[in-house]
């Protein structure tokens, strides 16, 4: 009797992680058609106004800066973490 709910429980348990198995699948899938999407709108945006693809790739340096350091200052610090995790 005990086997069984394990067996039920293995099964279910199973079923989920080859459900969050393919929502990775999914979402690294969506990343790589989004990032090939922006490539090729930055890539024709620069056959039409040189040197935009420079100036796209200085703006989201800065502003993967400014998400970094708001993200930082807004953090709240928990001492259990280790220094360079907080």
């Amino acid at each position: 009797m005990i086997q069984e709910d394990n067996s039920g429980t293995t099964k279910k348990s199973k079923a989920i992680l080859d459900q969050l198995k393919t929502l990775k699948q999914e979402d690294e899938t969506l990343y790589n058609i989004l990032a090939v999407d922006v490539w090729a709108l930055a890539k024709t945006m620069d056959e039409f106004q040189p040197g935009f693809w420079s100036a796209f790739m200085k703006n989201r340096e800065k502003a993967l800066k400014r998400f970094i350091a708001e993200v930082i200052k807004n953090k709240p610090a928990d001492p259990k973490r280790p220094p360079f995790l907080r």
